[in-house]
């Protein structure tokens, strides 16, 4: 086996001591507020340059927490089937589907609609340092395929000294977008699908959204998320250390055993340098798991466990 040197060992002490660090949980409201309304209706923040239809309300707000920026909802790309029935019908149900499916993804939660045009939903929700980004959505109806969206919104500060590293309270100004997905250009729930399928674009100054007040730059509403607290978890008692790693050393041919109820939702392998060489999501309710290394070069590598709310490193020697 090749020799390391001593500042080889060091660089895995750093990586080692930067993941064992508690990992923190958040809560917090969010509130989307609606200014749908006519400028006739509303000379502050009306925007809507025909008249808003006689039953005008919101679908309930779809909000999914998750790892990585764009794993969930992407501007300029196709929607997928999930944000296409939001858009189309406000169902929440494929969406939620394709949150769970989703390995990067964590917590899906859903608030209330609104039955009215202008109006408030409020929902909290508890996130993860793991899981730091916030998607959202929800239909402007009746409309074509018409929705609101905040995608991939990190509320991670990068100052851990200050709300354990969570941002304080802060508003963005939300925007209409199109789906891509149906035709029509009113509040009309009965509109032919799009052929071809287009991506989802944003509304922003375009009918029926151009209202006068460019000074609101045409928003339709807000959505604030409200800091309330935050944790540590305590790593010091982590069923993730009891998962064990074998043969170690090995070929490359190893199995994770004792995953029963230690949550574990993915395992990132880590070379010499400190470079991710492989992901693993982990499925549900496994006891064990095959991991096949074989293809990578002989060594140590860092395999980092990941839970919802904790992590653990363990060293694995490939020879």
């Amino acid at each position: 086996m090749k020799n390391y040197t001593s500042f080889t060992v060091l660089l895995f002490c750093v990586f080692i001591s930067i993941n064992s660090f508690a990992q923190s949980v958040a809560n917090y409201s969010i509130v989307f507020e609606s200014f749908w309304e006519t400028p006739t209706g509303d000379p502050v923040n009306g925007i809507s340059t025909i008249p808003l239809p006689s039953n005008p309300h919101w679908s309930p707000l779809a909000i999914a927490t998750h790892q990585t920026a764009n794993s969930i909802l992407e501007m300029g790309s196709a929607a997928s089937a999930g944000i296409e029935s939001i858009a189309e019908t406000g169902d929440t149900t494929a969406f939620q589907n394709e949150v769970t499916a989703n390995a990067d993804a964590d917590k899906f939660v859903i608030g209330s609609g609104l039955n009215v045009a202008q109006g408030t939903i409020t929902k909290n929700i508890q996130i993860s340092s793991d899981y730091p980004f916030v998607s959202l959505a929800s239909m402007i109806a009746p409309s074509p395929d018409w929705f609101i969206a905040i995608n991939s919104e990190n509320l991670r500060s990068g100052n851990n000294a200050v709300n354990n590293g969570w941002k304080a309270s802060f508003t963005l100004d939300v925007f209409p977008y199109d789906a891509g997905t149906e035709d029509g250009n009113g509040y009309s729930g009965s509109n032919p699908a799009s052929n071809p399928l287009d991506v989802i674009t944003s509304l922003l100054n375009q009918p029926p959204f151009d209202g006068v007040n460019s000074n609101m730059s045409h928003r339709i509403g807000t959505v604030t998320f409200n800091y309330i607290d935050s944790t540590l978890s305590k790593d010091d008692i982590d069923v993730l250390e009891h998962v064990s790693i074998y043969p170690n050393p090995s070929k490359g041919k190893i199995t994770l055993s004792n995953l029963k109820n230690s949550d574990l939702k993915s395992v990132q392998v880590y070379n010499i340098l400190g470079r991710l060489v492989k992901n693993i999501p982990i499925g549900k309710g496994l006891s064990k798991l095959e991991i096949d290394l074989s293809h990578l070069n002989t060594g140590v590598y860092l395999l980092n466990l990941k839970s919802t709310n904790k992590s653990a490193t363990k060293k694995l020697v490939i020879h």
